[in-house]
């Protein structure tokens, strides 16, 4: 069944308000931008909430199988992610765990229809279901690794922490998943954290950034 998407799936739309979270692509909404000179502010810093984009997780000893025969690629070892043709992104988490993260070119779709499509067989493969367990913001901006170094422990700063490396650590003391999944617009940090914690770290992060004159956008500079 098709998952239907509003508003107020993402924890994020509590502290705005609903109208500012517009359809952008498969009926998913996603915070509108407040300024015009966005692509500039997400190249300085800024954050922004990507949790109505599709994302899927699976498990198991066939799970990389499974995956390669749909076309993805896998990274080989955990704590690594490989982006796709697509944009989309192959996490490892562990030996046997994959999360996927849905790409704003076709607004999660093909993500989308790998869940719905999945089918219990004889392969040592489970369906993970991420899209209501876990909350997704995008810190972005040449300070992001400055930002992060007020929140967390493990050094992600770039000579460091390269494109593709996973940190499975605390963020202001929750639980996260940091990604680094920078490009030549600059650099970004996907952060995947428990739902219930999004809207306190969304709020830290806003704290955190405000330094570096960061601010909340929407997604129009990252299309």
């Amino acid at each position: 069944m098709q998952t239907l998407y509003d508003a107020q799936r993402s924890p994020i739309a509590k502290t705005v308000a609903a109208s500012l979270y517009q359809p952008f692509g498969q009926g998913k909404k996603f915070l509108k931008n407040a300024t015009t000179d966005t692509e500039s502010q997400i190249q300085k810093s800024a954050i922004v909430d990507l949790t109505n984009l599709s994302r899927v997780g699976f498990r198991g000893l066939d799970a990389a199988t499974y995956l390669s025969s749909l076309g993805f690629h896998s990274p080989d070892v955990p704590n690594c992610a490989v982006q796709q043709v697509d944009g989309s992104w192959v996490v490892r988490l562990s030996a046997t765990e994959y999360f996927l993260l849905g790409s704003l070119n076709d607004f999660g779709e093909r993500i989308s229809q790998l869940e719905n499509g999945w089918a219990m067989d004889d392969r040592a493969n489970y369906l993970l279901p991420r899209q209501d367990s876990h909350a997704w913001l995008q810190l972005t901006g040449n300070t992001a690794a400055w930002v992060m170094a007020k929140l967390c422990a493990v050094d992600l700063s770039s000579e460091v922490f390269v494109v593709g490396q996973v940190a499975q650590t605390s963020v202001a003391r929750v639980n996260a998943i940091v990604i680094n999944v920078s490009d030549a617009q600059t650099q970004k940090f996907n952060i995947l954290c428990d739902r219930a914690a999004a809207l306190y770290l969304w709020e830290v992060l806003q704290d955190a950034i405000a330094e570096f004159d960061g601010k909340v956008v929407g997604i129009e500079g990252l299309l």
